[in-house]
């Protein structure tokens, strides 16, 4: 790995990540090919909030958060941080005190495969976080890493201005060149979804709509009265 803190990498447009942020997380990925999702491990600190932003990221290694401190100095207003270590790591690598600095710079949330701690002082600051655990172990400051660079994050990689997207339901990231497309595709499923919706509100069955029923005859699905059922 080269310790390297790579200086303004080119970003996808903020007015894009805000018209994925008024998608969510599960109709981007599904937009998407059902791609880009993180994984069920990152779960959000806090209740509702939903925030799309720009990576910048950052490679530690575990037990240490030093290069958190080098990667402040590279966000912009409109930026997520995105935080992984070289290898498997819950110690609490981020609190209030990074969540302060990195409010001031406009950066609109956390996204770690590491543990956080403060969750109180976050929650009450307004800062989001989706981490892989909360655990108030604390951190050293000793060891080179990098920033700016692509990274593992559960089950995809992150690259340096890709859009990341996180709510209730998750994390995902949606690669800088392909942000326009996504826009279009979660735009086409948004609008299907809808005309679904009202179907559904009028009481017609999924199994009606979608053309179910003759896959459950095909796969031998039977219909068997309460009375001639004997389990």
């Amino acid at each position: 790995m080269k310790n390297v803190i790579v200086t303004n990498p080119p970003r996808a447009e903020l007015a894009d990540a805000d018209a994925l942020a008024g998608f969510g997380v599960a109709t981007v990925h599904e937009a998407m090919g059902r791609t880009g999702l993180a994984g069920p491990q990152f779960r959000p600190i806090q209740s509702g909030a939903r925030v799309a932003g720009t990576a910048v990221t950052v490679l530690c290694w575990p037990g240490d958060n030093l290069m958190i401190h080098a990667a402040i100095e590279q966000c912009r207003p409109g930026d997520i941080l995105v935080v992984t270590t070289t290898s498997e790591c819950t110690d609490g690598l981020f609190g209030e005190l990074f969540a302060t600095a990195l409010q001031y710079r406009g950066v609109r949330g956390v996204v770690t495969s590491t543990g956080i701690r403060d969750v109180a002082e976050l929650q009450a600051m307004g800062f989001p976080a989706w981490s892989a655990a909360v655990h108030a172990q604390g951190t050293v400051k000793a060891t080179a890493g990098a920033v700016n660079v692509p990274i593992t994050l559960g089950r995809i990689t992150v690259r340096p201005g890709d859009v990341v997207l996180a709510d209730d339901d998750g994390v995902v990231c949606v690669p800088r060149l392909d942000v326009p497309a996504a826009i279009e595709a979660s735009k086409a499923r948004e609008a299907k979804e809808a005309k679904t919706r009202s179907v559904f509100q009028e009481g017609t069955l999924g199994l009606d709509y979608y053309g179910l029923r003759p896959l459950l005859e095909k796969l031998g699905v039977q219909y068997v009265a309460a009375e001639d059922y004997d389990g």
